[in-house]
């Protein structure tokens, strides 16, 4: 008995509108109806839930939603704003109702009357008032019995002997369930901008090279982003000697691919909700989910440095931090589109190959557009450099490394960004006219060139939310662990003053929390890994751990210490991570990280060269007794 084709209606009343501003779940059935059918005297019971047949009144105002048997997940209509409808999947117990799935991604529905519908017995389709069909399955069976979605948030259309005819999962949006399969044949989209469900310019898929990769494709660029392209595939330690091109989140948090690319969730193990999602910045993050606030928190995300995203802020825009990450244009620019900044920034002047000679370069230090290198040398004079920019027209600047005395001149301005650790300096090329009455301020406080109110913030803080001290006590008991048995000698200047304070267990267990939190970022084993060079680049060693130095993804150049196992008592310990917590002395190492993942347990500080620090110490300080000094380590 195939199903009839009748389903969700789509009504817009404006009494329930205006109740529900933040969300809209309008799937109200004006008609009675039913969709797919219940098993008769003798069939088995299907083990999971068809489309319920529920009748309504449209004076009822009910929404009519297929929910999950276990109520994770409901399917139906998601409303943004007063008049935009997706049909869509979401999770319930998310705090902002987060989409996983949407049928008629770039063609929202607009209005009263439509409806999700089976057509002909095979194909399931959204329709507008009108008849006309906006989204379908595409199916051709005849048999089609009955539409189903499941506790992983799958969406099936069955058909005889409950044969899969049609499957959400093999449709992806931006988002990666566990269980779900991303094949050859699939992608991951990101959306345009928070919020807006339109397809955005960044992708997860497979190359055809068979290698997972993260890529920019953009309005009138695409950019190979991730893994590093200037590095080969066994460089990247990935593989392309593999024909199946699958990756797969399972339910304890580990991802893995067939070309070799895997990694865990901070907060590995069962129970826990989770999705992989390409988010509209360009970087792939793993989400989990705090059942009790209903926020998300970051578990893993490919990119730790946000200004490395190619095309993040568009042709000739340039991402800085400030410190959190900005979009901004290069001076002579401003910005194209003020609402988007993927349309990048736009020149102030116009140029002409006649007056190629009228020009000037303005240097900006630490700054580089990645790629678009139209001259690439090393052992090159600067003046060669320049002069190599002045005579080719299309030329917008040069980026010259002088202590490598390495030359690159860029026949495009895209994926620009600036790092302190960038050794280069970009020289762009503007006219003469310009130059003359230019600073190179890149923070927006410019008043000729500041972008205020057009700032985007990348990748910044408030975008998550912080995890629930449930989960989030799992990396940080394994950061103080191992951190007690490396910082004996900081305890030995203020350990005793902490542990003779009047604070109880609780007030010292917050406070080293938010101490860690405020100052050090968790990284998993593989990133320290590949930062350490796979730990060949030994510098030390100590009766707590072996030290490596190495770079971080936003070139930082960082010492890795692996440490041993360590016991601890929870009151000493946490005592010992708050005074450590707030000594962040302008002459001591700074810690930046840390790492805790089953038995690995690292601990990343910044790179000093071997030396004692007592040549980095003001010379006033070196004739210091310690209870002259002791004073300063309290007040630091």
């Amino acid at each position: 008995m195939p199903l009839k084709s009748h389903g969700f209606s789509l009504v817009t009343p404006s009494s329930y509108a205006s109740k529900r501003s933040s969300l809209s779940l309008l799937a109200i059935v004006d008609a009675p109806l039913v969709v797919g059918r219940w098993p008769q005297t003798g069939e088995a019971t299907l083990p999971t839930f068809c489309i319920e047949a529920l009748l309504y009144q449209l004076k009822n105002v009910s929404p009519t939603l297929l929910t999950s048997p276990d109520k994770t997940f409901p399917c139906g209509f998601y409303g943004l704003g007063g008049n935009a409808y997706w049909f869509s999947i979401w999770l319930t117990h998310s705090r902002d109702r987060t989409v996983v799935w949407a049928a008629n991604r770039d063609k929202p529905l607009n209005g009263r009357g439509s409806k999700v519908t089976l057509r002909g017995s095979s194909a399931l389709v959204v329709t507008v008032v009108d008849g006309s069909v906006i989204w379908g399955t595409h199916t051709t069976s005849t048999d089609a019995r009955s539409l189903e979605l499941l506790n992983s948030g799958n969406l099936v259309l069955r058909g005889p002997d409950r044969r899969t005819i049609w499957q959400s999962f093999d449709y992806p949006t931006d988002t990666l369930l566990p269980s779900q399969l991303l094949t050859k044949s699939q992608r991951l989209v990101s959306s345009l901008k928070p919020g807006a469900f339109y397809s955005g310019y960044f992708n997860l898929c497979f190359d055809n090279d068979n290698v997972l990769r993260l890529m920019y494709d953009g309005l009138d660029k695409s950019s190979l982003d991730w893994p590093s392209p200037h590095c080969g595939v066994s460089t990247n330690e990935r593989t392309n000697d593999n024909s199946s091109r699958v990756a797969v989140l399972d339910d304890m948090g580990r991802f893995q691919s067939s070309n070799w690319f895997l990694f865990n969730a901070s907060d590995r193990g069962r129970g826990i909700i989770r999705r992989l999602t390409m988010d509209h910045d360009g970087n792939l993050r793993l989400y989990s989910l705090d059942d009790q606030s209903g926020s998300w928190a970051v578990t893993w995300q490919a990119f730790l440095a946000q200004c490395i995203v190619h095309g993040i802020c568009g042709r000739n825009g340039i991402c800085v931090y400030t410190p959190e990450p900005q979009c901004t244009c290069p001076p002579g620019y401003e910005m194209k589109e003020p609402s988007d900044w993927h349309q990048g920034c736009k020149p102030k002047f116009n140029f002409s190959c006649s007056e190629s000679r009228d020009v000037k370069f303005l240097a900006l230090p630490n700054m580089d557009y990645y790629g678009f290198n139209a001259v690439e040398n090393n052992d090159t004079s600067f003046n060669f450099c320049r002069q190599a920019c002045l005579d080719d027209c299309s030329c917008f600047g040069f980026v010259y490394w002088e202590s490598q005395i390495w030359c690159w001149t860029k026949s495009s301005l895209f994926n620009g960004y600036q790092v302190p650790s960038f050794p280069g300096t970009l020289h762009l090329k503007l006219p003469v006219s310009m130059v003359a009455s230019l600073e190179p301020i890149l923070n927006g406080s410019d008043p000729e060139f500041s972008t205020a109110g057009n700032q985007l913030l990348v990748g910044s803080s408030t975008l998550y939310d912080t995890i629930g001290k449930r989960k989030r006590w799992v990396y940080v008991y394994g950061f103080a662990s191992a951190f007690r048995a490396a910082q004996k000698i900081l305890i030995f200047f203020s350990g005793w003053w902490i542990l003779f304070g009047k604070s109880n267990v609780q007030s010292i267990s917050e406070d080293g929390y938010h101490a860690i939190t405020s100052q050090f970022r968790s990284f998993s084993y593989e990133e320290l890994k590949r930062a350490a060079w796979n730990f060949n680049g030994e510098i030390g060693r100590g009766a707590s751990g072996l030290v490596y130095k190495g770079a971080l993804v936003d070139e930082r150049i960082v010492a890795v210490k692996r440490l041993g196992d360590v016991y601890h008592e929870e009151e000493v310990f946490w005592a010992e991570v708050r005074t450590i917590g707030k000594i962040n002395h302008m002459n001591l190492v700074r810690m930046w990280g840390f790492c805790c993942e089953g038995k690995h347990e690292l601990l990343v500080y910044e790179y000093a060269d071997n030396q004692s620090r007592d040549k980095h110490f003001p010379r006033p300080l070196l004739g210091m007794t310690f209870p002259d000094l002791f004073p300063l380590f309290i007040k630091s």
